[in-house]
């Protein structure tokens, strides 16, 4: 089985993810050692909170560079919600330098009438790489479920993988460049379709394990 490491930098909560990762076929192993990431067959970065607090944390346990030296290597990695945000340059939401391994920036919905924000709840996903390997064995429109008040906007449209509808606003919600993949949604907690996104990541990564 892959081993599949999912990283701890103190935002959110690692079990649900590692849960869903072990149903999906894989063994997750939470930690916060470079090394150890770098021994993994895939990461995991998830995440849930804010900008600047995430950056900070990652800072001061030195996972930065590991980070980028790891997706730099052609490992796969699939960044989830404040994982898929933190890849980029900035964020309207705080001060600090994101890790710029996606350029563009992270920007806060518009406000207007007749929309929450945060989004929370289920929203379907608009495949604009529908041949990408995170979409296999799925609907063409699946649901899934969100909840974030802002949302990453790449400088390179090509990366866009998905995007989701929220008010009178389209968005990117799920990203994809070569080893690189993330996700605006949760999967861990969209269910039957969370889970097929998850094992086809983890399919993906089970194919670049020599033999």
């Amino acid at each position: 089985m892959p081993v599949v490491a999912v990283v701890d930098y103190d935002m959110g909560n690692l079990h649900s993810v590692c849960k869903a990762l072990e149903k999906a076929g894989a063994i997750a192993r939470v930690t916060a050692c470079g090394k150890e990431l770098a021994r993994a067959d895939a990461i995991v970065l998830p995440g849930v909170g804010a900008f600047d607090p995430a950056m900070q944390n990652l800072r001061s346990r030195n996972l930065e560079q590991p980070i980028k030296d790891i997706v730099t290597s052609g490992k796969p990695f699939l960044g989830i919600c404040l994982g898929l945000q933190i890849l980029f340059e900035s964020s309207a939401e705080g001060n600090e330098p994101g890790l710029g391994i996606i350029r563009g920036k992270v920007r806060r919905f518009r406000p207007e009438p007749g929309i929450a924000i945060p989004q929370m709840g289920w929203n379907q996903l608009q495949l604009t790489q529908p041949k990408s390997i995170l979409w296999e064995h799925l609907p063409s429109q699946p649901w899934v479920y969100f909840v974030h008040s802002y949302y990453v906007d790449p400088l390179e449209p090509e990366v866009q993988s998905a995007t989701v509808t929220h008010g009178s606003q389209t968005v990117t919600a799920a990203i994809a460049r070569e080893n690189l993949l993330a996700v605006q949604f949760h999967p861990e907690k969209s269910s039957n379709i969370g889970l097929q996104v998850l094992s086809n990541f983890v399919a993906q990564v089970r194919e670049k394990i020599p033999a």
